[in-house]
């Protein structure tokens, strides 16, 4: 049973966050949500997950990527990247407005999604470029609502569980939004010392 649990754990390691897999008795069932198919798979195919040095296992992988089940590699965004992206966001909420583009980010994290815990080491990585971005444009010029939609929609879109929240301070009053994800905000939920009470969080 343990043997089972780790090669079903394995698995659902590479597959996209689109796919979920179910184990059954005679195997494991892939649901593929985005293009609504299914893969199923026999229980000596899905042990094979669990040995890392397999060549079999190295075909299998292989398979679920030429089927569009698996990625080859959930990288990390490079820097140039994550500049495209926060000016890109930035230039869709001043067109759309801020509360339009919230009400389109399921479009980019769907619900049927896997959103698996991120390292706090990616996540600050993330934090970095794109608060280090967000302040060496002119364009930008250091927008809270920019820095945490991209941060919401580059996190969603590697698989990993993001929360964006909007918030309120009444004394002076001020609106402020972040994207928490394990354990840390992008940007910060804090800003100069000043909290901010949570009226709206998309993803939680």
């Amino acid at each position: 049973m343990t043997q089972d649990t780790d090669a079903l754990a394995a698995m659902e390691r590479i597959l996209s966050p689109h796919c979920r897999v179910t184990r059954l008795s005679g195997g494991a069932l892939i649901a593929d949500w985005r293009r609504t198919r299914f893969l199923g798979m026999t229980a000596a195919d899905v042990r094979k997950f669990a040995d890392r040095d397999s060549e079999e296992r190295a075909e299998l992988v292989i398979g679920l990527v030429r089927a569009g089940c698996a990625t080859a590699g959930s990288k990390a965004y490079t820097d140039a990247e994550v500049g495209l992206w926060l000016r890109g966001g930035h230039l869709l909420i001043r067109t759309l407005g801020f509360g339009r583009v919230l009400r389109l980010l399921p479009l980019v994290a769907p619900a049927y999604a896997r959103t698996d815990i991120p390292s706090p080491a990616d996540v600050a990585r993330l934090k970095r470029a794109v608060e280090a971005h967000s302040r060496s444009s002119w364009f930008v010029n250091d927008d809270c609502k920019t820095e945490a939609v991209t941060a919401f929609v580059l996190l969603r879109r590697r698989g990993f569980k993001a929360v964006l929240h909007v918030g309120v301070r009444e004394h002076p009053f001020a609106l402020h939004a972040w994207t928490s994800s394990a354990g840390l905000c992008i940007p910060d939920a804090d800003p100069r010392g000043h909290s901010f009470t949570p009226v709206l969080s998309i993803g939680g």
